[in-house]
């Protein structure tokens, strides 16, 4: 990182925070030339991938999108905000460490299953049948079957 009082191109970090947005993360820095000190704010969309979507179109990643879906799955759920929060962050950080320069919207929607799988057996039926598109109540009986025969087989 360039130091903004002596264009020194090292700095080691003393502190790394990330904003209550869960978008930025703040660094405070130290120049190892000069000495003085400064923040940095680094971006995580910037690395994320773009989304594919069923009809081949491209769009940035989003992830009020992912939180509105965890919000509409979990509504009327004893499932605080700060838990789906969390679970899009780590959705998003997920994403990033792939470094893939695009995903399938399908890939996401997996995944925000699965996170919602391990957290609530109403709000995974109701992301499912959104997300899977069933067609009858046949589709659906067979996903909760398969939700009741993992919880028998677990200890």
């Amino acid at each position: 990182m360039k130091c903004p009082f002596c264009g020194f191109l090292e700095s080691k970090v003393l502190d790394s925070r990330i904003s209550k947005e869960m978008d930025t993360i703040r660094r405070r820095r130290e120049c190892l030339k000069c000495a003085k000190r400064f923040t940095t704010a680094e971006r995580l969309e910037e690395g994320l991938p773009l989304v594919i979507k069923k009809d081949d179109r491209r769009e940035v990643f989003d992830r009020l999108k992912i939180l509105n879906g965890l919000k509409k799955a979990c509504e009327k759920r004893p499932i605080s905000i700060t838990h789906l929060e969390k679970i899009v962050s780590r959705i998003e950080y997920t994403l990033l460490d792939r470094g893939e320069r695009e995903i399938k919207a399908s890939d996401i929607g997996s995944m925000v299953m699965e996170e919602l799988k391990r957290l609530d057996d109403i709000a995974y039926v109701r992301f499912a049948s959104v997300y899977r598109q069933f067609r009858d109540i046949n589709e659906l009986m067979d996903e909760l079957k398969g939700l009741l025969l993992k919880k028998d087989e677990s200890p």
